[in-house]
């Protein structure tokens, strides 16, 4: 009987060495190029490119940073990203949780046939309705203005499905007590909805504005002068000198484009996990 019980915690011990394992090899996978470019940063142009390529730097300077600022209309840039991925995440927060609510718990004929379209439009490459919408965009005469780079992104049928699949968890007596009580549909969803999809609502939240902050082909293809460029697009350009890219520079501007996101990450990474583990129960 004892023998049998050491080898089962040897059992368990192995097991968890080997899970422990995996994990660090996991976390190194997904952090190392993080790491990595947050170091080349503060290297000379030299090192970076040096074969085999180094962790840390040998002679550590900011003067990438330096010719970042010093050469872009940093603040500029920074502000129109910072714009348009407010409006946009915003404008998904808004319509995506009604139009959510709408297919959750709302009653009418082709409900089934309108998530359905939903489905659907999951299911279609985003590079398909690239050009319908850019021409869409110009008939318009929206292009190389900031509707034109919000407008076509205010809603998107992942966060309709993701707010859909949370607001089916809440419970139905609760809205018909609402409706009893004499609260109009707005309101119910106002006052009593809302509040309760916070979950969702981060996780929605954190991965539309980290869409937006890094969307680059449509800003590039829509602003047609450098005072509408976002922070992508700008850094791309840039960098890029007369036959040869400039790493540097490059490496610190992707450093500055990743604080933002991830500073929003660390403010509502509870909100944000609990949303990923409740939605969808239902």
């Amino acid at each position: 009987m004892a023998s049998a019980n050491t080898a089962l915690r040897t059992r368990d011990r192995v097991a968890r060495a080997a899970l422990y394992a995996v994990l660090i090899l996991g976390l190194f996978a997904v952090a190392g190029p993080f790491v990595w470019m947050a170091l080349s940063s503060i290297k000379p142009e030299r090192e970076i490119r040096a074969v085999p390529p180094t962790w840390w730097p040998e002679t550590a300077t900011l003067g990438n940073y330096r010719d970042l600022f010093s050469g872009l209309d940093f603040p500029l840039y920074f502000f129109n990203s910072l714009l348009v991925a407010t409006a946009v995440t915003a404008g998904n927060l808004l319509f995506c949780s009604l139009v959510g609510y709408a297919l959750a718990k709302l009653r009418y004929p082709g409900k089934r046939v309108l998530f359905l379209a939903v489905l659907g439009m999951l299911m279609v490459p985003g590079m398909v309705t690239f050009v319908p919408q850019f021409v869409l965009v110009s008939n318009m005469g929206l292009a190389n203005t900031y509707a034109g780079l919000i407008l076509p992104f205010l809603v998107g049928a992942f966060g309709v499905f993701l707010m859909r699949q949370f607001l089916q968890s809440i419970p139905d007596e609760l809205i018909e007590a609402a409706r009893v009580d004499g609260a109009g549909e707005f309101r119910i969803f106002w006052r009593v909805v809302l509040p309760l999809c916070r979950p969702a609502l981060a996780t929605l939240g954190i991965l539309t504005f980290l869409q937006s902050w890094n969307n680059f082909l449509w800003p590039l293809v829509v602003a047609t002068t450098e005072d509408k460029y976002t922070l992508p697009v700008a850094l791309a350009l840039f960098s890029v000198g007369q036959n040869r890219i400039y790493y540097g520079p490059l490496l610190a501007g992707a450093v500055i484009v990743v604080l933002p996101v991830l500073v929003l990450f660390v403010v509502l990474q509870r909100h944000f996990l609990r949303g990923i583990a409740t939605t969808g129960l239902k």
